[in-house]
């Protein structure tokens, strides 16, 4: 006989992006329609869908089953482990805030340690602040401007913008994998990267890691360390002057906190 799968209440509250998806699980609650969920949450229909599903697979289980037939033609309801993710969410949201509140009062560094808490695999994870959001239809170019200087653009879809609630102003992480990060020397020193790449970030070498598959180059960008690849036997060393260009839907942006 299967197992019956366990919620994973871990995975699905990792994360400090859920807190909107978990606003429009908790609407669905409230109203028993996904529909009505949505423009109470001020996202598309889709997003909403777009949520509920996230949150489903993070969790290992459904959070939501469809109500048929009724007086309104049907609607949705929580499952049991819907209701359970969204005591539990409360429960962290509330010592969440008095942690951050508590260091705030103190001093200390609250965004530093609420951005601590995303694990994931992409080494280059800059703090950022949107500066532009421009709609393409289904597609949206968020603008960031890094901590110290620079941009980064990321294309993303209209839903997950949506959904992070991305506007001017907002502090977020701009990530992205080293191994998508193209290094190259800087055209003064005689070589080639252009504007036409995508985004394109200038610094100097400050460690590289020679490897037959391709050199690991960290480069200083203003205030921030940034990883990439070169070709092997590149010919960089520390204090080369070099660009990095990394195409914008290679650019992930998530909350700061």
């Amino acid at each position: 006989m299967p197992r019956r799968p366990r919620l994973q209440l871990a995975g699905a509250l990792g994360h400090a992006a859920t807190d909107k998806r978990l606003e429009i699980l908790r609407r669905v609650g409230a109203a028993g329609s996904i529909s009505q969920a949505a423009r109470e949450a001020g996202v598309s229909y889709k997003a909403a869908w777009q949520a509920l599903d996230m949150l489903s697979n993070l969790a290992g289980v459904p959070l939501v089953e469809k109500v048929v037939g009724g007086a309104g033609g049907g609607g949705a309801r929580l499952t049991e482990a819907g209701t359970r993710l969204l005591a539990a969410g409360e429960a962290m949201a509330s010592s969440r805030a008095q942690v951050l509140r508590r260091l705030g009062s103190a001093g200390g560094h609250a965004e530093l340690v609420a951005a601590l808490t995303l694990r994931t695999s992409m080494r280059n994870q800059l703090p950022a602040t949107v500066a532009r959001v421009e709609v393409h239809g289904p597609l949206v170019r968020v603008e960031v401007t890094l901590a110290g200087g620079g941009t980064l653009v990321s294309r993303i879809t209209a839903e997950s913008a949506e959904l992070l609630g991305l506007q001017p102003g907002l502090p977020v992480l701009a990530l992205c994998k080293a191994t998508a990060v193209r290094v190259e020397r800087s055209p003064g020193a005689g070589a080639g990267a252009t504007a036409a790449d995508g985004n394109v970030l200038q610094g100097k070498a400050t460690r590289v890691a020679r490897g037959d598959a391709g050199d690991e180059v960290a480069v200083r960008v203003g205030e921030l360390a940034v990883v990439g690849f070169a070709a092997a036997r590149s010919g960089l060393r520390v204090g080369s002057a070099v660009w990095m260009a990394v195409e914008e839907s290679g650019v992930v942006l998530a909350l700061a906190a």
